[in-house]
């Protein structure tokens, strides 16, 4: 209604001390900040969270990992290695509703920062501990990378061509780690809400794509059998893949089960007969005539333009897609005509972001700046009562900057 006040975002007044860096962490402490939590991003003076030198990807030199990520977040510069440096955070975390980090295997717990000795005289607190591999185990001190977490857990298995594994093309190890780190932060939260007590939190990289292996995982266990790597389509699925048009653009035809098959084959194919085909009439049947099923749909879709094919799947009910690349995206109809696109600030000037995929009702997503490596660190400081003689003293000792 106008002249109603906006409405307030759902953690608004949450104070997150994120002591992160690269992708897992940020992205869990991103989601949170774009829900309205105020963010107090810790970086190292020598250059900060080294994802934002990962490339130089915007104009200005400024890494799009780092745009992502890191949007709504105040960041302040501390040398941990300091005593005074340590005093600072300790200050901040003080003040925090949830603690976040994502250091080196053990790091954190060697500066004094394990959640059992924080949550001693501070039993509200959140302690959200994010690695690779977990804290025990064999694999608790190895080195933990996207690349090698996707491997690790079997996901690059099920990727790629029968002769070739690859890795999912985004990183999808970190974002189920974040992923499961801010729905875990949420999660104590209500507790907290309910009880007063805060909570001692442990995501690992691992065990997210290891529950996100899902029915790969499931079907070696139970079958003996790992399912086979099948490019873009599916293992025991079909028709499930891209096929193509008369003016080069791949659509994707999905169908689920036997009824699908029937509306791709009477409404598309023009094939009632392959209805009733034994050799076609179940999905299990398909699955073994792959390669035929693929190339009866491909003889017919390769004489029909992409916007009339998808007109005749939509009406037929058969689920599609078209082959996007990232230009597909970027200029989808979906994301204009729902207004999904913002101006964010930055240190090389307003960028285009889309909203994040959490929508409440009357509720404008938190869109802030992206921060530059200590722009907040005077304000945090002064903030923890240090005054401007002492915060100048700092600065020109390299404790913070």
């Amino acid at each position: 209604m106008p002249g109603t006040e906006p409405a307030v975002r759902p953690l608004e007044g949450i104070t997150v001390v994120a002591l992160e860096q690269a992708v897992a962490a940020p992205f869990a402490t991103r989601q949170l900040a774009d829900l309205g939590a105020r963010v107090v991003k810790v970086e190292r003076v020598d250059g900060g969270d080294f994802a934002r030198a990962y490339d130089a990807g915007i104009r200005g030199g400024l890494g799009t990992h780092f745009a992502w990520l890191n949007r709504s977040k105040e960041s302040i510069a501390i040398d941990l290695k300091r005593d005074e440096g340590r005093a600072i955070l300790a200050r901040l975390i003080a003040g925090a509703d949830v603690f976040l980090q994502n250091l080196a295997p053990g790091a954190a717990a060697r500066m004094g920062l394990a959640a059992s000795v924080l949550r001693a005289d501070r039993p509200r607190l959140i302690v959200v501990d994010m690695s690779g591999y977990g804290s025990r185990g064999p694999y608790r001190d190895k080195r933990a990378y996207d690349m090698l977490v996707q491997a690790e857990a079997g996901l690059v298995s099920v990727t790629g061509t029968p002769e070739t594994p690859v890795k999912a093309g985004s990183p999808l190890a970190d974002i189920a780690a974040g992923v499961y780190a801010f729905s875990g932060v949420l999660a104590a939260l209500v507790r907290r809400g309910t009880t007063g007590e805060g909570a001692s939190i442990e995501v690992s990289m691992f065990d997210a794509v290891a529950e996100w292996m899902g029915q790969a995982l499931y079907s070696t266990l139970y079958t003996g059998a790992p399912p086979p790597r099948s490019t873009l389509g599916h293992p025991v699925i079909a028709p499930y893949d891209a096929y193509p048009t008369a003016d080069g653009v791949d659509v994707v035809i999905g169908v689920q089960n036997d009824r699908g098959w029937a509306a791709l084959a009477t409404g598309v194919l023009d094939r009632p007969d392959l209805v009733t085909d034994p050799d076609y009439a179940t999905n299990q049947a398909r699955v073994r005539n792959r390669a035929e099923v693929d190339a009866l749909i491909a003889r017919t879709t390769s004489r029909m333009g992409r916007a009339d094919l998808l007109r005749r799947l939509d009406e037929a009910g058969v689920p599609s897609a078209t082959l996007n690349d990232g230009h597909g995206l970027v200029a989808h109809p979906q994301l204009a005509e729902r207004d999904r696109w913002r101006e964010v600030g930055s240190p090389v000037g307003a960028l285009r972001a889309i909203l994040p995929p959490i929508t409440f009702a009357g509720v404008e997503a938190r869109m802030d700046p992206i921060p530059g490596l200590g722009d907040h660190t005077d304000a945090v400081l002064a903030e923890l009562g240090y005054g401007d003689g002492e915060i100048a003293r700092l600065r020109e000792a390299g404790t913070v900057a």
